[in-house]
C-alpha cells in the first residue's frame, strides 16, 4: 500500500468573525476512516496590537465552569495530535490513528495578552469515525451473480478508491472507484473470506465469508489397506467428495445399496465381498457417483469339483476327458492323481483310446499361494470284453479217484462275465466254480470255460483232468485158442484198467507165486502146468487180483482118443467143448479125462 496521506474533506466553509476577530474551519464535518489521520484546517484573525498567548484545540462536551482542556496535554491525544499551524493565522492540526472514541466536536481556542482577548471557534468541527463493513449474501449458488458492498457509517469523499481482498490476498490489481464488487457467474473457487480497504490506508474491514453452494464433484473412493486383500482381512472404503454443503454419502456394491456415510467397513472380508464398489455423493444442488473400484479378495481353493465329459458307460477304446473346476483367487494350479500317483497337470486331463489299465480312482488337487484342496474321488470304470480267461484246478497236483475237485475260471472283464463249462465240446455247467465231488475216472477229460459279457467273449485254454485210480477189471487172457497139448507154448496176459498204468504184475498158480510181469509164458507146456492161474495188478494206488483161469493140458494120447471118437477138444477157462461134431463128452468122462491128463 502507498503510505497514508491526509484525507481532506472539502465542505462549505463556515466563518465565525467580527470586524477584527475571526476564525474559520475548512470543514465543519469530517468523516474519517478508522485508524486514518485527520487534518482539521482552520485560520484565525485578531486585532492588531494583540499578541497570541496561547492557541490550542479542545473538544466538547465541556462542563460548565471548567476551562477548555488543551488536547495536546491530554494523554489520549498527546501522542497523536500534531499542531501544523502557527501563532499568527494558521490553526491546522493533524490527529493520527483515529478511533471511534475520537468522534466529537472539536474547537480551536486562542487567548491574547489583552483582557477579554479570548476566542473560541464555535460551532467547531464535527468528527465522525467510521469503519468498513462488507455486505454480502450469506449463501449463493454456483453460477449466480453476486454483488459485494463495502459500507461505511458515514459518507466518505467521492475520491475514495476501494481495494478488495479474498483470503487476505488482493483480489485484483484494479482499484475500483466505487464501493461494490461484482462477481458474475460465481464459481466455487470464488468462495472465501472477503474484506475491503481504502487505497492509501492500512485499515482493512473485517472479513465476511462468501459461501458458494455447489453440487458434488471430484468423487473418489480409496481402499485401506492398499495392496493385496486376503480373505479374513478387515477393509475400509473411504469416499471423498468436494461439495457445499457437505454431501450425504451412499455406498453401492454393484447396483445394490449396502451402506451410508463416508466410511464403509468390512470386517473379516470374504470372497463374497469381491465386487465393484462406488459411492454416491448428494446434496441439495445435485449428486454424482464416484468411479467404481474393485475389491479383489484373495482366497485359497474351495469347491473343487471333478467332472467327466461323458455320461453313461465308458468302453475300452473310448476317449475320456476329466475336468477339474475350482473356486480360488488367484486361479489355482491343478494336479491330477490316479490313486495316489501324480499323472498330470492342468484343468483338463484327457485319455485317448482308454483301456482297463485306466480304471482307477482319480482326483484333482487345486493349489495357490494361500492353500490347497483336493476334489472328491471319481472312479473310472472302463468296460471291456473278457480276456486272460484261464482255468485253475484245486487241489493242484495228483487227483485220485474219490477226491473232491474244483475247477475255477478266472477272467478279466467288465462288467463281470458269465461263465460256461465244457468237457470236450459238451456243456457241463456254469458259474465261475465247477465242482466235482468223489471224482471218478469217468470225469477224466479236457475241460475249458467260456467267459462272456455284452462286449465279447473268450474261451480259456484246455486243462486236462487225469484221474488216478487203482487197478480194476483185472483179467487174464490166453493167447491162441483150441486145445492145449503137451509141448505147446502158452502165453497168459494180465490186463487191467488203472491210472497210472500198473507196472507191477504177479502171477499165481493156485496160491503159489509163479512169476511177475504182465505176460506169463510157458514154453513146452506139460500136463504138470495144468491148473488155475490168476494175476495181480499193482500201482501206487492199490492192487487187484484177476479171476482164476484154468489151464487144461491134454496129453497126446487123449487127443488121439478124442479124435478117434471124432471129438475136438479145446481147453479154456476150464471148459471142454466138442469141436466139429454133434456130441459132447459127459461131465463124468470130461472130469476123468482132465484128471488123467493132470496126473500125467
Amino acid at each position: 500500500m502507498a503510505p497514508p496521506l491526509p484525507l481532506i474533506f472539502l465542505l462549505m466553509i463556515y466563518g465565525v468573525s467580527s470586524a477584527d476577530w475571526g476564525l474559520s474551519y475548512s470543514h465543519s464535518h469530517i468523516c474519517a476512516l478508522k485508524d486514518s489521520s485527520v487534518i482539521m484546517s482552520c485560520t484565525y484573525t485578531y486585532p492588531t496590537g494583540y499578541q497570541i498567548m496561547k492557541a490550542f484545540w479542545t473538544k466538547s462536551p465541556i462542563k460548565v465552569g471548567e476551562e477548555h482542556p488543551d488536547l495536546s496535554e491530554d494523554p489520549e491525544y498527546s501522542q497523536r495530535l500534531q499542531y501544523l499551524g502557527d501563532k499568527h493565522q494558521n490553526c491546522t492540526i493533524r490527529l493520527s490513528h483515529v478511533t471511534q472514541k475520537d468522534a466529537h466536536q472539536y474547537y480551536f481556542r486562542f487567548t491574547t495578552d489583552k483582557p477579554g482577548g479570548t476566542w473560541l471557534g464555535t460551532p467547531g468541527v464535527t468528527l465522525t469515525v467510521t469503519d468498513l463493513q462488507v455486505e454480502s449474501p450469506e449463501r449463493v449458488t454456483e453460477g449466480d451473480s453476486v454483488r459485494l458492498t463495502c459500507k461505511s457509517s458515514c459518507t466518505l469523499t467521492d475520491r475514495a478508491t476501494f481495494i478488495w481482498y479474498r483470503n487476505s490476498q488482493p483480489l485484483t490489481e484494479r482499484r475500483d472507484t466505487n464501493n461494490e464488487l461484482l462477481l458474475q457467474s460465481v464459481r466455487r473457487e470464488d468462495a472465501g473470506r472477503y474484506s475491503c480497504a481504502l487505497h492509501g490506508h492500512t485499515y482493512i474491514s473485517p472479513a465476511v465469508h462468501l459461501n458458494v453452494m455447489y453440487p458434488p464433484r471430484s468423487i473418489s473412493v480409496s481402499i485401506s489397506p492398499s495392496g493385496e486383500i486376503v480373505e479374513g482381512d478387515s477393509v475400509t472404503l473411504s469416499c471423498s467428495s468436494d461439495s457445499n454443503p457437505p454431501a450425504e454419502i451412499s455406498w453401492f456394491k454393484g447396483g445394490t445399496l449396502v451402506g451410508s456415510g463416508r466410511i464403509y467397513s468390512i470386517s473379516k472380508i470374504s470372497s463374497n465381498d469381491s465386487r465393484e464398489y462406488k459411492c454416491k455423493s448428494i446434496n441439495e444442488h445435485g449428486e454424482k457417483y464416484s468411479d467404481a473400484v474393485t475389491l479383489n479378495v484373495m482366497y485359497s481353493p474351495r469347491s473343487v469339483l471333478l467332472s467327466i465329459n461323458r455320461s453313461g458307460e465308458i468302453v475300452e477304446g473310448d476317449s475320456v476327458t476329466l475336468n477339474c473346476s475350482s473356486d480360488s483367487n488367484p486361479p489355482a494350479e491343478i494336479s491330477w492323481f490316479k490313486g495316489g500317483t501324480f499323472v498330470g497337470s492342468g484343468r483338463i486331463y484327457s485319455i485317448s483310446n482308454i483301456s482297463s489299465d485306466h480304471s482307477a480312482e482319480y482326483k484333482c488337487k487345486s493349489i495357490n499361494e494361500y492353500g490347497a484342496k483336493y476334489s472328491d474321488v471319481v472312479s473310472l470304470n472302463v468296460m471291456h470284453p473278457p480276456r486272460s480267461t484261464s482255468v485253475s484246478i484245486s487241489p493242484s497236483g495228483e487227483i485220485v479217484e474219490g477226491d473232491s475237485v474244483t475247477l475255477n475260471c478266472s477272467s478279466d472283464s467288465n462288467p463281470p462275465a458269465e461263465i460256461s463249462w465244457f468237457k470236450g465240446g459238451t456243456f457241463v455247467g456254469s458259474g465261475r466254480i465247477y465242482s466235482i465231488s468223489k471224482i471218478s475216472s469217468d470225469h477224466s477229460g479236457e475241460y475249458k470255460c467260456k467267459s462272456i459279457n455284452k462286449h465279447g467273449e473268450e474261451v480259456s485254454d484246455v486243462v486236462t483232468l487225469n484221474i488216478m485210480y487203482p487197478p480194476r477189471n483185472v483179467s487174464v487172457s490166453i493167447n491162441g485158442s483150441g486145445e492145449i497139448v503137451e509141448g505147446d507154448s502158452v502165453t497168459l496176459i494180465c490186463s487191467s484198467d488203472s491210472n497210472p498204468p500198473a507196472l507191477n504184475f504177479s502171477w499165481f498158480k493156485r496160491e503159489k507165486f509163479v512169476g511177475s510181469a504182465r505176460i506169463y509164458s510157458i514154453s513146452k507146456i506139460s500136463s504138470y502146468d495144468s491148473g488155475e492161474y490168476k494175476c495181480k495188478s499193482i500201482n501206487k494206488h492199490g492192487e487187484k487180483y484177476s479171476n482164476a483161469v484154468t489151464l487144461c493140458v491134454m496129453s497126446v494120447k487123449w487127443v488121439l482118443w478124442f479124435k478117434a471118437f471124432g471129438v475136438g477138444v479145446a481147453v479154456g477157462g476150464g471148459v471142454v467143448v466138442g469141436l466139429g461134431g454133434a456130441s459132447f463128452l459127459s461131465k463124468k468122462n470130461r472130469r476123468t479125462a482132465m484128471k488123467e491128463s493132470a496126473v500125467r
